[in-house]
This record gives structure tokens, sequence and C-alpha cells, in this order.
């Protein structure tokens, strides 16, 4: 099963494909970042971001996907921008009819190091080691996406389990 993980952010939005084997092993598809230049309206940062990750979906057809929740502590203006990434990028998932979970950060590193406080780099280097890469995933942006597609797998490998009790 693919999966798509999505770190989003209006300069910067994240995302990693990985696969989930039937066996329940983990590869790594691909990843990087879209970026969008800063001096561009928001509309028109907000369409690209739209239309690159449809292409990504188109090109991978993930089945389930797992996008980061919004966390902020006192700048509303990035908040609100990084929303409306958001927004963007669950509408193309919706339309591509993938299911999406929602994860926080403190929730995505539980999943990938075991420990909701860990460091960055923790996480990056917990990703680089269960997704077998020969180097840490760069730029942070994208490493995150992994993270977040890592834990939406850990979270669906056995999605009927608890129906059987």
């Amino acid at each position: 099963m693919v999966i798509i993980g999505v770190d989003p952010g209006t300069a910067l939005t994240g995302y990693g494909f990985i696969d989930l084997s039937d066996r329940g092993e983990l590869s790594v598809i691909d990843y990087g970042v879209i970026c969008t230049p800063a001096k561009d309206k928001m509309e028109n940062r907000l369409l690209q971001l739209y239309s690159e990750i449809n292409e990504k979906i188109l090109l991978y057809g993930p089945k389930r996907g797992a996008v980061e929740k919004l966390f902020f502590h006192s700048n509303v203006t990035t908040a609100i921008s990084v929303g409306q990434a958001r927004g963007v990028i669950l509408l193309s998932l919706a339309r591509a009819g993938i299911d999406v979970d929602e994860f926080t950060p403190m929730e995505v590193k539980q999943a990938v190091v075991g420990y909701g406080g860990a460091e960055k780099r923790q996480v990056q280097m917990m990703v680089k080691a269960i997704l077998k890469l020969n180097e840490m995933p760069k730029p942070d942006d994208a490493a995150d996406a992994l993270a977040i597609a890592i834990c939406c797998a850990n979270t669906n490998r056995f999605p009927n389990i608890l129906e059987s009790f």
C-alpha cells in the first residue's frame, strides 16, 4: 500500500511516499519538497502547491495519506498560511479519494522514535533506519513528511484488529 505523508507549509511543503508491503515492511518511494516563491501572491502559491501535489498523487497513486496537524505557539500569521496550505493538501487528497489521517508532531515522534519529546535529529535518524536509507533525508520538511507517512503506516498496519475483540 502506497502512503503519502505531508508536512504542510506555504514556502516549503514536505512530501514523502512510502510503501507498506503485505509483509509489513516499509520502503521509500520518493520524497522532497514543493517550494513556492515568497514574492508570489498567496493565491498563486496555493495554486502551485495544489498542482504539484496533484501531479505527485497521480504519479504514485497512494491509497492512504497523512498530514501534520496545525501546531503553533504565537505566530498567528504563520499559522494562518500553514492552515491554508493544509486546506489545499486535504482538498487534493480528498479529491483523489485517499483516506487521510492527521497527526500532531508529538504523535509522529511517538510513532517513529518511541518518545513524543524526541529531538528533530532523533526523528531523522529513525526515519533513515526504518526506511533503510543510505543518508539522512534532506531537507527537514521532507524528513518530517516521511516520518508522518511512517506514523500513518504504523497506525494502519492492523486496521481491523479492534473489530476482532
